[in-house]
């Protein structure tokens, strides 16, 4: 991917991202290698003119004389940009010209987990709890952290590449799974997709009405005071507890199902809207059991990912205590964790549960150079083989395609990071171009074949970070170095 310094003007501080691009059956696959790995190759590497390490093929290590005459990519980045096509916009290309995204170099993040668990009751009336429960989403009541440490979700952030839907480490590619949403959350995984109606401001009136109880007038001034097609979080919350002391059931379990999901899996960048179409969701309560919500979750966090790794970008949205709860499961000497219980005494609670929030006091400055002096072993790689008592392993976690909500499409490639599901990862196919895909829902119903294609060329693997030969020593760096080759 790249090899060079990120040089942070304002701090002087370096931090070093050595990656290197393989090529493999005509195959690009990005793989990053580690300090130990690379200080043992013994391939001499000479600058070009313009500051870059040159080619060199597998067989003889010679210089391609095409590619040093016609240098192209970025400074700091991939020379072949025809697998990351977004690069030019993403942070991390600013971060190595020292340009930082602002005087703030953490994001601004949707947390509200502290709001939310305020707002959930200790136990909802019998004639709620049967609804929410058979929903699916009863779980995300209990699983959010009351703050997020945006310094350490920033860091990671800076790492996600929209096209491969995964963290680029320095010892390879990881990402959020099905199967860290389901022993995460306890969302259900398997499920339909949803395609939406649009729903004006007129529509987003009269589905008010018809399934919060409101009158029209509240409904009109409502919507008017949102600017769009939105309801408040906080409306929603007063509708609910006016129903419920009502006893008007239907409605206030809508209220609160369409509050729930707006605080969590759909939060946004407003921080305090919930679009109005998802109610759509919830008109039959009976009903609204089938969707995938894992799913949901996942594509709705990839898609802010997508959006937040590139420079414009501040704000995060999604569900951040999905995306920090995974950093703490999977890289423990990494951010200041807060335990309530060891995952031994776990008596099937999602785990997003086990952690709490605890301040801490690294910024993304600090926490860019301890990220990249990480090594496979500083990775817990199957962390949740001790909740399969609770969550089994489902093999449509290891689907690979892409998965839909709505107009949003992203791709899924679990081929990228087999060694979370205890495979010795390979090199991977090219990512997918969701726009080109036309069947996602029938692929998703049919997933069989594409599990056999993801695990049929690979093998369980005997260490947790095992490799494929090949992946883990070869130099082919087409970028700089440890420094700005710039003269000084």
């Amino acid at each position: 991917m790249y090899t060079g310094t990120l040089k942070s003007k304002s701090s002087g501080l370096k931090s070093v991202y050595r990656n290197t691009s393989l090529k493999c059956s005509g195959l690009l696959f990005l793989w990053t290698l580690n300090r130990k790995s690379s200080r043992k190759s013994s391939v001499v590497r000479r600058r070009g003119a313009d500051g870059r390490i040159p080619v060199r093929t597998l067989d003889r290590g010679a210089s391609s004389s095409a590619a040093a005459a016609e240098p192209t990519g970025y400074p700091g980045g991939p020379y072949d940009t025809s697998l990351l096509v977004k690069y030019e916009h993403h942070v991390a290309r600013h971060i190595w010209f020292g340009e930082e995204r602002g005087p703030k170099k953490e994001l601004k993040v949707a947390g509200h987990g502290l709001k939310l668990n305020s707002r959930v009751p200790l136990a909802l009336p019998p004639q709620m709890e049967s609804w929410v429960s058979r929903s699916g989403l009863a779980s995300l009541q209990r699983t959010s952290l009351n703050k997020i440490d945006t310094n350490l979700v920033s860091a990671f952030v800076e790492r996600w590449h929209l096209e491969t839907s995964s963290f680029h480490m320095p010892f390879g590619e990881m990402s959020i799974t099905l199967y860290d949403v389901a022993c995460l959350l306890h969302l259900p995984i398997r499920g339909i997709f949803w395609s939406p109606q649009d729903v004006t401001e007129e529509l987003a009136v009269e589905l008010a009405v018809d399934y919060l109880g409101v009158s029209q007038s509240q409904a009109q001034s409502h919507v008017r005071s949102c600017k769009g097609s939105y309801y408040k979080l906080e409306w929603l919350y007063d509708i609910f507890v006016h129903h419920r002391a009502a006893s008007s059931w239907a409605y206030a379990t809508r209220a609160y199902l369409l509050m729930l999901v707006g605080s969590t899996i759909f939060a946004d960048k407003t921080f305090t809207l919930v679009e109005a179409r998802y109610l759509l969701l919830f008109r039959d309560l009976d009903g609204c059991s089938g969707y995938s919500w894992g799913a949901v979750a996942l594509v709705t966090l990839y898609r802010y990912l997508g959006d937040a790794s590139m420079y414009s970008c501040k704000q995060l949205g999604g569900y951040p205590t999905l995306l920090h709860c995974w950093i703490h499961e999977y890289f423990p000497t990494v951010g200041k964790r807060g335990e309530n219980w060891n995952p031994a005494g776990n008596c099937g609670l999602p785990r997003a549960m086990r952690w709490s929030y605890r301040q801490g006091v690294l910024k993304v400055d600090d926490l860019r150079p301890i990220l990249d002096e990480l090594t496979p072993t500083d990775v817990i790689w199957r962390p949740f083989e001790d909740h399969r008592a609770w969550r089994v392993f489902d093999e449509i976690c290891l689907y690979r395609g892409c998965l839909k909500w709505g107009e949003t499409v992203v791709p899924y490639l679990p081929d990228r990071c087999l060694r979370q599901f205890g495979y010795r990862q390979y090199v991977p196919s090219p990512p997918l171009d969701c726009m080109m895909a036309t069947d996602i829902d029938v692929d998703w119903i049919s997933y069989h074949q594409s599990v056999v294609d993801v695990i049929g060329s690979s093998s369980v693997a005997t260490t947790p970070s095992e490799v494929v030969d090949g992946l883990s020593g070869v130099v082919l760096s087409c970028f700089p170095s440890t420094a700005d080759p710039s003269p000084s």
